[in-house]
């Protein structure tokens, strides 16, 4: 049987026999999310090793403060795209289903990284990268609610943080139904890995963007 969890997602009769796959499909979206783009690119570029620098992640956000944009625009891009071509990929070869199976496998890598010790990023640019894959429209959307709350409080973390809660209301709102779940999932894991960044922010002592 296929586990619940995919039938929530829309498994479609017939896959009974197909979750060997979307384990095989799990495991290689994960080790695609596990490469560590902000730290190989940081080296790479002559600025450290960005877990050494400011909050210690290996996100775009951090990236930036090494001072180079460049370095930091092109984190968020490879990040960003790892998380939108296992889930292309996967619909390509498998269907929708298998898509979102991906999705959630290379999100875990970034977060929880094989390479790193599972010590990885927050997400944030992995999950705009899924959800542009899954539906361009909810992907611009909630990329647009990033960008206006960015601008307005100039906090990545709160940009974040309404991002991944507005989300899944796009997917509701678009009629995605059965990827809503895949939506509240993430949005979840992001809150809990800005755990840290809520409690500054509710002790007005969370750094703005740019800050080194």
């Amino acid at each position: 049987m296929v586990p619940s969890v995919f039938r929530f997602w829309g498994a479609q009769p017939g896959w009974d026999a197909a979750w060997p796959w979307l384990l095989g499909i799990l495991i290689a979206a994960y080790l695609l999310g596990s490469v560590p783009f902000g730290l190989i690119i940081s080296k790479a570029m002559g600025l450290g090793d960005v877990r050494k620098i400011g909050s210690g992640n290996i996100g775009a956000t951090n990236v930036l403060r090494t001072g180079s944009k460049k370095a930091a625009l092109a984190t968020l891009l490879l990040d960003g795209g790892k998380g939108a071509v296992a889930v292309l990929l996967a619909r390509y070869l498998y269907g929708d289903t298998a898509a979102q199976v991906a999705g959630l496998g290379a999100f875990i890598g970034h977060i929880f990284p094989l390479y790193l010790g599972f010590k990885g990023g927050k997400g944030v640019a992995v999950f705009l990268g899924i959800l542009l894959a899954i539906h361009p429209l909810t992907g611009l959307a909630t990329c647009l609610t990033w960008l206006a709350t960015a601008l307005t409080f100039r906090m990545s973390s709160l940009a974040a943080l309404i991002s991944a809660i507005s989300a899944p209301l796009w997917l509701w709102a678009f009629d995605l139904t059965t990827t809503t779940g895949l939506g509240l999932l993430l949005a979840a894991l992001i809150w809990l890995r800005h755990w840290a960044n809520i409690k500054r922010i509710a002790s007005g002592s969370e750094p703005k963007i740019g800050q080194k």
